[in-house]
């Protein structure tokens, strides 16, 4: 059996998180940490108001913190994967996990990613979509004849995201399902992984570029290449693209299949990546359930 990891992204974040995952051993003492290195109370956002916890700024540090305490739960009861990955955020999660860098540091950059993408255009200015059952082949012809518009995220066979100025994604849904195809705009701030957010790129290069990133601990098959990367300046460099680049996440996900994985567990809230691997027939977990059915075996004995 070989494991992969996978780390979700922004929008699986909710509120009462805090509460949830403080049933964790680990829980308390990397939420201290977290409130401590932001210099704010994360853990107060995480169980508030959902539109403030929305906030890119305050969602990225939130997924980030509740999926390293899954990944440090979760690795006592299977042990070391032999791959990870994550989506868009998430890749922030897999290489903290993978020792590229420190939780304290990883957790510091998020928050820097979300400030940034949140300063690089005004709220409401630009959105995403979510589109269904259209052939990629033919969804980048058709993207190319709306202005300010591009795929951001190849997650499945069955969906793509497309990211862009708001107006252009309104038109692009409508035109889509008048002609019979379905597309559903998403509930984000922002118009993610589009030149949009050239310069949040450009000021996290400003703060990645100073940091010693380490050789990873496992393969980290990385958003822009869907290929593992274990190069640390090239990590760096991939990590940053991936900002105002998309997520070629369908394809990073057949990528470790002819690595030879064969068991993919979801690290993180939600089950986001977990029912995209199911729709697909592909041997998807959520750490969740892993703890749960653990728990039950220990119970019996």
């Amino acid at each position: 059996m070989k494991l992969a990891f996978l780390f979700p992204g922004q929008g699986s974040q909710y509120s009462g998180m805090a509460t949830d995952f403080s049933k964790y051993d680990s829980w308390e003492r990397f939420a201290n940490i977290a409130n401590n290195v932001l210099n704010f109370e994360l853990t107060e956002i995480m169980d508030g108001d959902e539109e403030v916890l929305k906030l890119t700024e305050n969602a990225q540090p939130a997924i980030y913190l509740a999926s390293y305490v899954a990944f440090y739960e979760v690795k006592k009861i299977l042990g070391e994967p032999n791959v990870v990955a994550g989506h868009s955020l998430g890749e922030y999660t897999a290489l903290a996990a993978a020792e590229v860098y420190d939780f304290e540091t990883g957790l510091y950059l998020v928050r820097k990613r979300g400030e940034y993408i949140s300063q690089a255009i005004s709220p409401g200015e630009g959105s995403m979509a979510a589109v269904i059952n259209v052939p990629i082949s033919e969804l980048e012809e058709l993207v190319t004849r709306f202005e300010e518009l591009y795929i951001a995220n190849y997650n499945s066979e069955e969906q793509t995201v497309v990211s862009g100025k708001t107006k252009s994604v309104k038109e692009f849904v409508k035109y889509l399902t008048e002609n019979g195809k379905k597309a559903i705009e998403l509930k984000v701030s922002g118009p993610f992984h589009t030149p949009f957010l050239e310069s949040a790129r450009e000021k996290m290069t400003a703060e990645v570029e100073h940091l010693k990133f380490r050789k990873p601990k496992y393969p980290i098959v990385m958003n822009s290449t869907a290929r593992e990367i274990t190069d640390p300046e090239q990590i760096k460099h991939y990590v940053l693209e991936q900002i105002s680049g998309p997520v070629h996440w369908k394809q990073s996900i057949d990528r470790m299949i002819g690595l030879g994985i064969d068991e993919f567990v979801e690290v993180g809230p939600k089950n986001v990546l977990t029912t995209m691997l199911k729709k697909a027939k592909l041997n998807g977990r959520h750490f969740s359930s892993i703890i749960k059915s653990h728990e039950e075996v220990l119970d019996a004995k």
